[in-house]
């Protein structure tokens, strides 16, 4: 039994996001047509924590076109070690506001 589609698939995908999904693309079960519906994509994670913060950087990177975030919590220096979207840099501000940069030194303390 096959389900209908939740998503309308994107008018279309960039030559750069035709490179950088190009494994999804040769995947048969994705392809062209499954791209383009992850860009039109609206996700909304609840809680940004130890297995929030994971998915939505895998939802990010897989192309899903918005990411919603709730947490009513703040980024504690506890948090940095588990919680991969925060930095120091995000330490005492919303989990539910934009992340920050995520490059690696945002996640190490300065000595």
């Amino acid at each position: 039994m096959s389900l209908p589609p939740l998503v309308e698939p994107a008018a279309g995908l960039s030559v750069d996001e035709v490179k950088r999904y190009s494994r999804h693309l040769i995947i048969p079960d994705v392809g062209m047509a499954g791209q383009k519906r992850l860009k039109n994509a609206k996700v909304l994670v609840v809680g940004a924590g130890g297995l929030g913060s994971p998915a939505l950087l895998y939802l990010a990177a897989a192309g899903v076109g918005t990411l919603g975030i709730v947490d009513f919590d703040t980024v504690d220096d506890s948090n940095l070690q588990r919680q991969i979207i925060h930095g120091v840099s995000d330490v005492g501000k919303s989990k539910g506001s934009p992340p920050g940069s995520r490059s690696p030194k945002s996640t190490r303390m300065s000595r």
